[in-house]
């Protein structure tokens, strides 16, 4: 199913335990990309190593107490950096606020994110089918805001194989799932040429979560 003509018309969309926010995170954005920026600076981008060997072809960094780290011993949360042997840079304010707002809207009222995943798409690059299930407590909600150029989401089922729906995602749009829908399967679709006035040809993606 492709919602794209459905969004034409809509600031807000329920669907099967996601809540599609359009632009929600602009009247805030110039404050966010100078966070945004002074994180990075902090805590540079790095390809980290899947459990099998492999770089991953997405860039990533995080903030807040706990940071998403993956390499040989497999996918968890750690209070250090593994690149700097320091903890991760503090979750910006601007950033929990918006995650937190954005969850109250969607009905998850006592969401207080300790971990911001920060993921750079660059042209070509995806992120495959995937559950968010290294978390402690899946009645937190899942908070996704999407920066820079253009994506496709998919959102799928409780199996890798359920037919996924695609939602075009684009600069300033927030997503939120939980509930019966927190375990869902998704993922980005191969990333299109596309530039972004200020991020250029890439997409940055902020995921928030109660981690710890």
């Amino acid at each position: 199913m492709d919602l794209l003509s459905s969004l034409e018309s809509s600031q807000r969309l329920d669907l099967d335990g996601l809540v599609y926010l359009r632009g929600y995170a602009l009247p805030n954005q110039t404050q966010l990309l100078d966070d945004l920026h002074a994180v990075i600076s902090a805590a540079p981008l790095r390809q980290m190593m899947t459990p099998m060997g492999f770089a991953m072809s997405v860039a990533t960094t995080s903030c807040g107490a706990l940071g998403w780290v993956s390499d040989q011993q497999g996918y968890r949360y750690s209070p250090i950096d593994p690149i700097r042997q320091a903890p991760w840079p503090a979750m910006p304010e601007s950033f929990f606020v918006l995650a937190n707002t954005a969850a109250n809207i969607a009905g998850y009222t006592d969401f207080a994110p300790d971990a911001c995943l920060i993921n750079q798409y660059q042209i070509g690059t995806k992120m495959g089918l995937h559950q968010d299930k290294n978390e402690r407590d899946f009645t937190q909600p899942i908070v996704s805001v999407s920066l820079g150029i253009a994506a496709r989401f998919q959102f799928g089922g409780k199996k890798r194989t359920d037919k996924p729906t695609q939602l075009r995602l684009e600069h300033g749009d927030v997503i939120v799932w939980g509930g019966d829908a927190r375990l869902n399967y998704h993922g980005i679709m191969t990333m299109q040429s596309g530039c972004h006035a200020i991020l250029g040809n890439t997409r940055v993606n902020l995921t928030f979560r109660k981690a710890g």
